[in-house]
């Protein structure tokens, strides 16, 4: 019933307002794109780096804070092109031990930033606190270290990140993304064998092509060198 409808309709319409009609559909689909495609300091980093898993834990629920955030409208990996680049060559790297990458976090607007401080000092809301950091007391995150005022992801050359497996399996790494720890440091004793290897491996690879590691977080690493190092970006991931 559906098609017969249309074509009736479209039987009493002249060519010219047909053709109007499909010129106004392209522009639309074009403008949608460009509505999708990063500003020019970045690019989709899952279109550079072989087989990237983006798992971006605040554009969802997923996370210490319990729900999306301010300034994520898409799940979606933004970096630097400097950044993407030398991702996509650790990616190239790990890619004969059947390994791939597996990014939490890449951009992050100057407006997600503000609203993690937001949630830091309302202590009534505890939502992720079993998961994320049940051994911490709220108040101290600042003094801690693990909330700042201004973070190095709006820089647009710092990922949060891990290895996994091809079929997408996390390996160990002796505690969860963002898990507000000591035993979350690159070095810490208390965690396994096995996850201490692994971040090594992670850590080995990482320094190979560029990027430093950050002491209180086995998954933060920022490339050496990036473009914007005193430009902190506030573009909505879209």
């Amino acid at each position: 019933m559906g098609n017969r409808s249309w074509q009736g309709h479209e039987s009493n319409l002249s060519p010219f307002a047909i053709s109007l009609f499909a010129a106004a559909l392209v522009i639309s689909a074009a403008q949608a794109a460009v509505a999708q495609a990063p500003p020019a300091p970045f690019v989709d980093a899952a279109i550079v780096v072989p087989n990237l898993i983006a798992d971006v834990r605040y554009a969802g629920a997923h996370n210490f804070v319990g729900r999306a955030i301010n300034g994520y409208e898409a799940a979606r990996c933004w970096l630097t092109h400097p950044a993407a680049a030398a991702l996509a060559a650790v990616a190239r790297d790990l890619a004969p031990r059947g390994l791939v990458l597996k990014v939490f976090d890449c951009y992050r607007p100057a407006r997600a930033v503000a609203n993690f401080m937001r949630w830091a000092r309302d202590f009534n809301d505890t939502a992720g606190k079993a998961e994320f950091y049940p051994q911490v007391d709220k108040r101290t995150l600042f003094r801690d270290g693990y909330i700042a005022a201004r973070s190095g992801h709006s820089r647009g050359s710092t990922v949060d990140i891990t290895l996994a497996e091809a079929g997408g399996r996390e390996l160990d790494m002796g505690t969860p993304f963002d898990f507000f720890s000591p035993r979350s440091s690159p070095g810490d004793p208390n965690v396994g064998g096995a996850a201490h290897a692994n971040r090594a491996l992670l850590a080995a690879a990482m320094r190979h092509r560029g990027f430093r590691p950050y002491a209180k977080e086995w998954w933060h690493f920022t490339l050496a060198g990036e473009p914007f190092p005193r430009t902190y970006f506030d573009v909505p991931v879209r």
